[in-house]
């Protein structure tokens, strides 16, 4: 067997190790979102005071607050965007409670400690940690479990000078304008720390304290709309999805294998490099997959399909001006070139626009289309054309370059 031989051998044998080894690192670290992994999204309206309106401003500080929120229940990979100039969308794929994450996301959590005579003391921007424990030495049921604060620099200044100020007085704690306590003072806290108390199960003050930790909102919220998809009817939609996408894959390399036998094989190696690196690529850039990402994923495989048809008829026509196989390899990949790429920047376009003006899945779906093109060309273009390079190499390779482009006798290697 000749060096060109041994080469794509060699490299063969390493991509169906590639293939195997990959599989399950892609299976537990692909990040499936909402429609596949079952999970919540909820619609949030900005409701601004009379006479005011809301900003952009308010806005891109509400997206944050509903991160960090987001961050502090435990939900990863969400998808956080703004929709317009007053809405926000919200989805968590995964949650075990979406109607649970669904009401912290909606509270204002407006923390408040006022005065006797109701003089606002601290609130939660003075706040530096919010957590929800159980409190080891509590007799009373009601204080068994707890909300730990832990006030600010400033906040502990203002919480020592309040606490010696109503010492034997009462401090009232109010979260929403709602009264949770009002306990006595009966020392001077000066290590800024305090505890909310109010018959909380372990879970809800963790909850409670997710929502503090995450800040007040700017501006009042309302949920316009919220769906729920169960883990049972995501995992159903990643089944049928993979299954269509394998069989749409198996019937692309029957095809071209078919009609282009030896080099089809080629194009068909090609193919699969081009799904791995894309596969990696969204593990890799953290890209959530969706059901349109799926779709955007399918239809960059037909782009490639597309590319490498393209360059194996110009070979063809190389082949039937009588150049030797090298040369034609080498000037129908220069030819195909500039023809793949227009085909490909027109499409990259059409998902940046998609992306800009779209939401949600739609975003999702051009940012798979966009990566997989860009793949696509990799695949086609490089790996495709250096392994044509390495069969040239090879006799027996050149007879069916000879039979494919319908030339009698084959052509010549060199």
């Amino acid at each position: 067997m000749k060096k060109g031989g041994i080469w794509l051998c060699l490299f063969v044998l390493v991509l169906a190790a590639a293939v195997a080894g990959s599989w399950g690192y892609l299976k537990d670290n692909l990040n499936l979102g909402l429609d596949l992994r079952g999970g919540a999204e909820v619609v949030l309206q900005a409701v601004p005071e009379a006479g005011q309106t809301v900003s952009s401003d308010d806005m891109e500080a509400l997206k944050e607050i509903m991160r960090k929120r987001v961050d502090n229940i435990g939900v990863s990979e969400p998808i956080i965007q703004l929709e317009g100039d007053d809405r926000i969308i919200v989805q968590l794929a995964g949650v075990d409670n979406p109607d649970e994450a669904i009401n912290i996301l909606g509270r204002t959590a407006k923390l408040e400690f006022r005065s006797p005579r109701g003089e606002v003391i601290l609130t939660g921007s003075d706040l530096a940690d919010a957590k929800g424990v159980r409190n080891q030495g509590a007799t009373d049921p009601r204080e068994e479990n707890v909300i730990s604060l832990q006030f600010s620099d400033e906040g502990t200044k203002k919480f020592a000078e309040a606490t010696t100020r109503y010492y034997g007085q009462v401090i009232s704690i109010y979260i929403d304008g709602q009264e949770v306590m009002s306990p006595r003072v009966e020392t001077v806290i000066s290590n800024g720390q305090a505890q909310i108390s109010g018959g909380y199960t372990l879970e809800q003050a963790i909850a409670e304290a997710a929502v503090l930790k995450g800040g007040a909102l700017p501006v009042d919220v309302e949920v316009m709309s919220k769906r729920t998809v169960g883990p049972s009817l995501g995992a159903d939609s990643l089944q049928k999805s993979l299954y269509a996408g394998l069989v749409g894959m198996a019937l692309l390399l029957i095809f071209i294998i078919a009609y282009y036998r030896l080099p089809g094989v080629v194009a068909a190696i090609s193919l699969v490099v081009y799904t791995l690196i894309l596969t990696w690529l969204i593990c890799w850039l953290k890209i959530t997959l969706t059901l349109p990402g799926i779709a955007g994923f399918v239809l960059s495989i037909g782009m490639a399909v597309d590319a490498n048809i393209v360059i194996y008829e110009r070979l063809k026509e190389e082949i039937a001006n009588d150049k030797s196989l090298p040369a034609a390899v080498t000037a129908s990949f220069r030819r195909a070139l500039w023809t793949i790429l227009d085909s490909n920047l027109t499409t990259l376009i059409a998902a940046a626009v998609l992306f800009q003006f779209g939401t949600g899945s739609i975003q999702g779906f051009a940012v798979t289309l966009a990566v997989g093109i860009v793949v696509s060309m990799f695949s086609a273009l490089v790996v495709t054309h250096y392994l044509l390079k390495w069969c040239a190499t090879i006799p027996a390779f050149a007879n069916h370059i000879g039979l494919f482009a319908h030339v009698k006798g084959g052509v010549r290697r060199a």
